[in-house]
C-alpha cells in the first residue's frame, strides 16, 4: 500500500503534456528524464546474451521489483524542502523583469567528477525535474503492452528483443535474391571494399605501423583546400581530386545508384544540368577520401551551412559498405549450401567475431532520427518499393520531438537554433539491422549492422573496470567508426569518447555463437584496428580532437586531415570600439600551463582589478576546473563577486545576473559551457577578463558585442583583457588570424589591438 500511494503522489506532480505522453506511448518522453546522470553505470546495461533472452520472461517480475526499490532510494536523494521552492518561486518573481524567456537545459552528459569538487553548492546546482514514479510507470507499461526493456529507467537495462524477426534479419539463415542481380559483385577487382578487407597484412606491415612515426605529405584540393596525407607503409600513395565522379564508378550497391540523386537533389545547386555530378563539391571531394577507406579528419563542419550535406555523405558511405558486407555473406551461405563435400572452408572467410560493422556516435536523439531518415530514403527506390521498417511507430516516439516544447519567445543565434533544433536529449543508443529489402530498428547489438548512440548512451554500455555487467565485445569488429559534431562533446565529456576509443576492436570476451570458419583472418590475429576507418568531423581544430585522431587512428591505408589555416579571425566580428590586450604567459609544458596561468591571473592581472573603480568585471573561463579553482580563491580573498555555471539554478542565475547588472557585485565569474547551453546576454559589462581563448572562436566577438548591451555603455570606458600561451596557437589563430598568431607568438610582449567596429 505504501508503494502504491507514493505512485500516486509522484504520479499527481507530473505535468499534463508528460501524462499525455505517458499514456500514449507507456512511459515518460525522455527530454524530461534527469535521472539517467545520476545512475551508476552498472545500471544501465542495454543487452542480453542469447541464452538471457529465452529466460527473460520468467525473471521479468522479480527485476522489476528490484528495480523499483532502488529507483524510490534514488528519489528519496532527490527529494527537496519547500522552504528552498519557496524561495526560489520568490527569487525568480523578483527578477522577471529583468529576464529573457529561458529554455529548460536538457541532460548534457557533464562531468559527474567535477561536480563533486565543486563544493556544497555546485552539488545543490544540477537542475531539478519533477519525480517520476517507477511503479506507476511499470504498472502502465504492462497494462498497456508496451515492452519496458529498453527503456533506462528501469534500473537494469535490458536490450529490446523482437524474437519473432530475428530469423528474418540473421545473415547465417539467408541467401541473396537472384532478382538482386549482384550475385557476382564480390567478383569486382576494382571494389574498394573488397581490395580493403581482402588486404592481407604481414607480421613486419604491423610491426612497422605499431613502431614507425608516420610520414606525411600535403596537397591542395580545389573545395576542402590543404590535406596532409599521413601513412607509416612506404607504399603510400597522394589521392587526387576527382572533378566529376561517375555514379557508376562508385561501385555503389543497388539501390543506392539510383536513389542517392534523387535524396542528395535538395543540396546540389539550381544551376546544376541534370547531367551533371549527383554530388556538391564538398561531397564530391569527401566521399572520394571516404571511397578510397582513408581515415579522414574534417574540422570545418558548420551546423548551419555544410552539416546536413555531410551527414548525407557518410551516411552514403555507411550504408554502402553494410550492403556490400551483408550481399558477400548471403552470397557465401549460398554457396556453402551447394558445395560439394571436403571443400576448401577457407575462401568463405567474410564475417568479423560480431556482426556490428558501423558506429555511429552523434550528439543528440535528433542527430540519430535524420540519419536513420536518410537511411530509409536511400533505400527506398520510389514510393511503390518502400522498404519494410520495423519499430518505426515507437522510433518516431521516443526520437522525435514535440514543437511545443520550445518557448515561442525564445530568441537564439542561429548556429544556436541549427545545433539545438529537435529532440537534444543526449542519453541514446539503437541497433539498426538491414538486409536486402527490410530495415530493424532496436535490433539487440549483437544482431545489429550499424549501432548510433551518443557518447553518454555507450559509455553506459562499456561501463568500468571491476563491474559486473559490463559489455563492449560488440565494439570488437567495427569497421567503420563515424565521430559527427566532435566539438560538442568537449562540451559534455570528452572522458567518454576516450573511454570508447579505448575498447574498441578488442578481442571479445566470449564467442556469442559465432562461426569460427566464416571470421577473417585480420579479425582473428587481432588487427582489427588496422583495418578500420575512423570519420571524425568537427567545427573546430582542438588539441585534444587532434589527439584522438593521430593515438588512436591505425588505418593501414593512411589518414587524411584538413589542415587549413584561418586568414582573417573572429576579432573581425567584434562590432564595439574596444581595446584588446593580449597578454602572454610563459610556461614551460602543456601540464604546467593550468598552473602558470592561475598564478599569472592572481600575481599580475587580477590586482589591477581589484579597485572599486574596475567594476561590472565579466571573468570568461572555459575550463570547469578553472573555475571551480577561481571561486574557491575568490571566496578565500573575500572578494565581492558573483558566479554563474552550467549547474548554477535557474533562479541563482537570475540574481547573479541582477546583482552584476547593478553593480552590486564588482566580478561575475562566467563558465564557456553555460554560455553554450544557455547563449544568454549579460548586461553590464564594462571590463572583459578571457581567463583562456574560448573553445569556440566566435564566441570571442559573441561575448564583446555584450557591451553594447548596457544602455549606458557609450560614456564607459571599455577594457578587454586576454592570457594565452604558446600552446594556445590554434585558438589564437582563430580569433586574431594567422598573421598577427605568428607575431604574437615570436614576441613575448603584450599584444594591444584595437577594435573599431569597421575590422
Amino acid at each position: 500500500m505504501g508503494k502504491r500511494r507514493a505512485g500516486r503522489e509522484l504520479l499527481r506532480s507530473l505535468s499534463k503534456k508528460q501524462k499525455k505522453h505517458l499514456r500514449e506511448f507507456g512511459e515518460e518522453h525522455p527530454f524530461y528524464d534527469k535521472l539517467l546522470l545520476l545512475l551508476p553505470l552498472h545500471s544501465c546495461f542495454p543487452f542480453q546474451s542469447e541464452d538471457s533472452d529465452k529466460s527473460s520472461a520468467e525473471s521479468d517480475s522479480e527485476t522489476e521489483v528490484e528495480q523499483v526499490s532502488g529507483y524510490h532510494k534514488l528519489l528519496a536523494t532527490l527529494k527537496t524542502s519547500p522552504e528552498s521552492e519557496s524561495e526560489e518561486e520568490e527569487d525568480e518573481s523578483e527578477s522577471e523583469e529583468d529576464e529573457e524567456t529561458e529554455a529548460e537545459m536538457d541532460s548534457e552528459g557533464l562531468q559527474e567528477t567535477v561536480e563533486a569538487e565543486g563544493g556544497e553548492e555546485d552539488k545543490n546546482d544540477v537542475p531539478e525535474e519533477e519525480e517520476d514514479t517507477a511503479e506507476q510507470m511499470l504498472s502502465q507499461e504492462q497494462a498497456d503492452g508496451t515492452d519496458t526493456s529498453c527503456d533506462p529507467r528501469h534500473g537494469v537495462i535490458e536490450e529490446f528483443t523482437d524474437m519473432k524477426h530475428e530469423s528474418e534479419f540473421s545473415l547465417e539463415t539467408n541467401f541473396m535474391e537472384e532478382e538482386s542481380g549482384d550475385c557476382n559483385a564480390d567478383k569486382r577487382d576494382s571494389n574498394p571494399f573488397k581490395q580493403h578487407m581482402d588486404k592481407e597484412l604481414e607480421d613486419k606491415e604491423v610491426e612497422k605501423m605499431s613502431t614507425l612515426p608516420k610520414t606525411s605529405s600535403q596537397s591542395q584540393w580545389p573545395r576542402l583546400g590543404q590535406l596532409i596525407f599521413s601513412s607509416t607503409l612506404e607504399k603510400h600513395k597522394t589521392l587526387k581530386a576527382d572533378k566529376e565522379i561517375d555514379v557508376k564508378q562508385l561501385h555503389l550497391r543497388k539501390p543506392l545508384e539510383s536513389t542517392w540523386p534523387k535524396v542528395n537533389k535538395q543540396f546540389l545547386s539550381s544551376v546544376d544540368k541534370p547531367s551533371d555530378s549527383p554530388f556538391t563539391p564538398l561531397q564530391r571531394e569527401l566521399f572520394c577520401i571516404m571511397n578510397s577507406y582513408r581515415d579522414l579528419f574534417y574540422p570545418e563542419r558548420n551546423a548551419l551551412t555544410n552539416g546536413e550535406e555531410i551527414r548525407h555523405a557518410y551516411c552514403l558511405h555507411a550504408l554502402n559498405h553494410v550492403l556490400k558486407a551483408n550481399a558477400q555473406v548471403l552470397s557465401n551461405n549460398a554457396k556453402r549450401r551447394d558445395r560439394k563435400p571436403g571443400t576448401d572452408t577457407d575462401d568463405y572467410r567474410d564475417q568479423g567475431l560480431t556482426r556490428p560493422k558501423v558506429l555511429m556516435i552523434v550528439p543528440f536523439r535528433e542527430c540519430a532520427l535524420r540519419i536513420v531518415h536518410t537511411f530509409i530514403s536511400l533505400l527506398e527506390v520510389n514510393d511503390k518499393k518502400k522498404i519494410d521498417v520495423s519499430n518505426k511507430k515507437r522510433f518516431k516516439g521516443e526520437f522525435g520531438s514535440d514543437p511545443e516544447e520550445k518557448p515561442p519567445n525564445l530568441k537564439r543565434p542561429e548556429d544556436y537554433e541549427a545545433v539545438f533544433a529537435g529532440n537534444i536529449d543526449d542519453h541514446f543508443r539503437i541497433g539498426v539491422a538491414i538486409l536486402q529489402k527490410s530495415m530493424r530498428l532496436y535490433a539487440p547489438f549483437y544482431s545489429s549492422d550499424i549501432i548510433i548512440a551518443s557518447p553518454l548512451g555507450i559509455r553506459t554500455v562499456i561501463g568500468a573496470e571491476g563491474e559486473k555487467k559490463r559489455d563492449f565485445d560488440f565494439l570488437s569488429s567495427i569497421e567503420i567508426l563515424i565521430i559527427d559534431q566532435a566539438d560538442i562533446y568537449l562540451m559534455q565529456n570528452w572522458e567518454h569518447v576516450l573511454h570508447l576509443m579505448k575498447h574498441i576492436n578488442l578481442l571479445p570476451l566470449n564467442s556469442h555463437g559465432v562461426d569460427f570458419s566464416r571470421v577473417r583472418m585480420l579479425n582473428l590475429n587481432s588487427w582489427s584496428k588496422y583495418y578500420r576507418q575512423t570519420l571524425l568531423f568537427s567545427a573546430l581544430q582542438d588539441p585534444q580532437i587532434n589527439s584522438v585522431f593521430n593515438k588512436h587512428c591505425f588505418n593501414y591505408v593512411g589518414q587524411v586531415a584538413i589542415r587549413n589555416v584561418p586568414l582573417t579571425g573572429s576579432i573581425s566580428h567584434v562590432v564595439v570600439q574596444l581595446p584588446h590586450v593580449f597578454r602572454r604567459l610563459e610556461a614551460e609544458s602543456v601540464t604546467s600551463v593550468i598552473d602558470a596561468r592561475f598564478q599569472f591571473f592572481i600575481d599580475k592581472v587580477l590586482p589591477e582589478y581589484r579597485d572599486a573603480i574596475m567594476s561590472h568585471t565579466l571573468i570568461y573561463v572555459p575550463s570547469y576546473f578553472d573555475y571551480v579553482r577561481l571561486r574557491n580563491y575568490f571566496k578565500k580573498e573575500d572578494l565581492n563577486f558573483t558566479h554563474i555555471c552550467e549547474y548554477t539554478k535557474k533562479a541563482a542565475v537570475c540574481r547573479a545576473r541582477r546583482f552584476f547588472l547593478k553593480g552590486e557585485k564588482q566580478f561575475l565569474l562566467f563558465t564557456e559551457r553555460f554560455h553554450f547551453y544557455k547563449r544568454y546576454t549579460i548586461k553590464g559589462i564594462r571590463n572583459l577578463i578571457f581567463y583562456e581563448l574560448p573553445t569556440y572562436n566566435h564566441f570571442y566577438s559573441e561575448i564583446c558585442n555584450m557591451l553594447k548591451a548596457t544602455d549606458n555603455g557609450v560614456d564607459a570606458t571599455w577594457t578587454c583583457t586576454v592570457l594565452y600561451s604558446k600552446y594556445d596557437a590554434q585558438k589564437l589563430a582563430a580569433v586574431v588570424g594567422i598573421d598577427r598568431t605568428a607575431q604574437m607568438l615570436q614576441s613575448k610582449k603584450n599584444v594591444h589591438l584595437f577594435v573599431t567596429g569597421e575590422n
